[in-house]
């Protein structure tokens, strides 16, 4: 079945000497309704602890799992693509090794995530395997989202999943994490995943059914909040501290991981993970809460590109690859005619045209000594000339904003 395809660069485009632009029309309608799952064309899924592990016997939810994983096929039978962020490791492992409910030292959450990682993944693996889908297991330290180029090769790697019809199933590497590396909720993990992924949503399966007024168990007042446009003062002011044994974050967390990614381009929608095919009772309209961007992951990540990196070299390009860009093509080794500073691959660079002219800003996938080596050359060539399979592109149309964007 083919797979949903990367979505196309939102604005067409233009003269490599033209600045012209034309702004998207903000996201501002309190009173819009609610956006139906089935428009959206990437989706990341977060499962908890809470839910996906017994608090009593500290095994898997087996039935429960088994109606999200008949969700998650019927979304991936349309091609949707799919990524799951799961806690339970800890708590898997803490059960396998026998080291009851007590408080964890770091070295004894670390060994019981070794364990759990295990357990866990067997546990995906079997249930996604059910619904004709494969799983794929990466496993995510907070620098691989924060350092640029540990963050493309993350990008890649699930790019590459997505396109092979595969559902990465992605947790932090507690592992090797410690207080001071680390996310400390994986709410805030699946919304980084949804911005190095391009994902349009991000669901967060919760023990509560979206955001009130005020906590519903301590004020019987509150009220829910089904569509947030935009996050205010006020709106992060109404998140307490709703948690659970087996879990880190509340909704604090929660509302932090709608701020990065509805920034990053993403609606996120908190919905209860209590009930049996949580996907399908958020598409048949149950109590949620959405956030809504006021973006879209591509020009979302082009902006950040476009203003929020400092750039560390230039490529200046000729005539043929100025034209190929304007069709939407992405630039080439072959259209450099020459480079200039010291940059990494992963590192922001400006595209000069033969005018000298700047013609856009872009993430390199390689580095200057190794760029220098392949500039006029033929993509087919790299291997040869480096001695390794590098990227055909020298910057991918997706890492690449326009002057004036």
């Amino acid at each position: 079945m083919a797979r949903a395809q990367p979505m196309p660069v939102a604005n067409p485009p233009r003269p490599c000497n033209s600045a012209a632009m034309t702004a998207s029309a903000p996201m501002s309608t309190v009173q819009q309704p609610a956006p139906q799952l089935a428009s959206f064309r990437r989706i990341v899924v977060k499962v908890g602890s809470a839910l996906l592990v017994d608090p009593k016997e500290g095994v898997p939810r087996t039935e429960w799992l088994s109606s999200l994983a008949a969700d998650l096929g019927m979304l991936h039978r349309r091609g949707t693509d799919l990524m799951v962020v799961s806690s339970g490791a800890i708590a898997l492992g803490r059960t396998v090794l026998k080291l009851g409910r007590r408080p964890l030292k770091l070295e004894e959450s670390q060994a019981a995530a070794a364990v759990g990682q295990i357990a866990l993944a067997r546990v995906w693996s079997e249930t996604l395997a059910a619904e004709g889908m494969k799983a794929g297991q990466i496993l995510l330290t907070l620098g691989d989202t924060e350092e640029r180029r540990r963050y493309l090769n993350g990008r890649n790697t699930l790019d590459k999943l997505l396109e092979l019809g595969a559902v990465p199933v992605i947790n932090e590497n507690d592992t090797v994490a410690t207080t001071e590396i680390r996310y400390g909720d994986n709410d805030r993990l699946a919304a980084r995943v949804g911005t190095m992924a391009s994902a349009d949503l991000v669901v967060l399966l919760s023990d509560v059914d979206g955001l009130y007024t005020a906590p519903p168990q301590k004020d019987p007042t509150a009220t829910h909040l089904p569509v947030i446009p935009r996050i205010t003062a006020e709106i992060e002011a109404m998140a307490g501290d709703v948690g659970s044994e087996l879990s880190r974050g509340g909704m604090r967390t929660k509302v932090e991981a709608a701020k990065i990614a509805t920034s990053g381009g993403a609606h996120l929608v908190i919905a209860s993970g209590r009930v049996s095919n949580p996907l399908r009772a958020i598409e048949q309209g149950a109590r949620a809460t959405w956030f809504l961007t006021p973006a879209n992951p591509v020009t979302a990540r082009k902006k950040w590109i476009a203003g929020s990196l400092e750039p560390k070299g230039t490529l200046y390009i000729d005539a043929g690859a100025c034209a190929a860009l304007k069709r939407g093509k992405s630039l080439l080794p072959a259209g450099v005619i020459k480079i200039e500073g010291a940059f990494a691959r992963g590192d922001a660079v400006i595209v000069r045209g033969p005018d000298g002219d700047e013609v856009a800003r872009g993430l390199v996938a390689y580095d200057a000594e190794d760029a220098a080596k392949i500039l006029r050359r033929s993509s087919e060539d790299i291997m040869m000339i480096l001695g390794f399979s590098g990227r055909t592109e020298m910057i991918h149309r997706d890492d690449m904003a326009f002057a004036g964007e």
